[in-house]
């Protein structure tokens, strides 16, 4: 009976390897071909074991580069002579700056050039412009009139601080200008048997009614 289609068969490994054997075809005839087919292997095996292993016989291998190609001497030699140069040249150029440092000059054979601009006119001419608009400025604004009564305004300040002086309980002003120089001198009273006391006060310090006895 025929296995259904679609259907996967499972051998095991002795039928798989009797199948193979099965397939293998010797070039002579043998009484046993799974003998035969693994003999076989085996020397294929070797066969390629020995290929991977051999070496060419012809050197394929390019030929080595000569130590002077590789190590240009002649180019080294030129480099150092050509550094060689510029260091000296350097050393004697630095020689010359450092004495023009130190040394003031042997000769008078200085030449002084004024440094000349190429738009200097048209500078001075704007700077000229300039000052002639600030001088119009300054002179309109000095011989314009003030607006202000000063005058008034003084003579009202001065009524308005004599008002308030009048009206004021205390006087106004300094300290040291507060104080009057004038003092006033009022008998308080007599004791029998002793002078008369007097006592100056000042204006502010005396009482509405002095009747104290001593």
């Amino acid at each position: 009976m025929a296995p259904p289609p679609h259907t996967q068969i499972h051998f095991s490994a002795r039928e798989r390897q009797i199948e193979m054997s099965v397939c293998f075809l010797p070039l002579h005839p043998v009484s046993c071909l799974l003998l035969q087919r693994r003999w076989d292997l085996e020397q294929h095996d070797a066969h390629r074991t020995k290929v991977n292993l051999a070496l060419p016989v012809v050197d394929t291998k390019g030929m080595k580069t000569p130590a002077h190609i590789q190590m240009k001497r002649k180019k080294m030699q030129k480099q150092d002579e050509h550094q060689a140069i510029i260091d000296r040249d350097n050393r004697l150029l630095s020689t010359k700056l450092s004495d023009i440092l130190r040394s003031k000059g042997q000769v008078d054979n200085w030449n002084h050039y004024h440094p000349r601009s190429l738009n200097a006119e048209k500078r001075r001419a704007e700077l000229g412009q300039v000052i002639a608009q600030n001088q119009a400025v300054h002179q309109r604004i000095t011989s314009r009139q003030s607006e202000y009564r000063r005058h008034v305004w003084l003579d009202d300040w001065e009524r308005n601080q004599q008002r308030r002086n009048n009206i004021g309980r205390f006087a106004r002003g300094p300290a040291h200008k507060q104080r009057p120089e004038r003092r006033v001198q009022f008998v308080v009273g007599e004791i029998p048997g002793s002078s008369n006391h007097s006592i100056q006060l000042s204006p502010w310090q005396r009482p509405e009614n002095t009747t104290a006895t001593l």
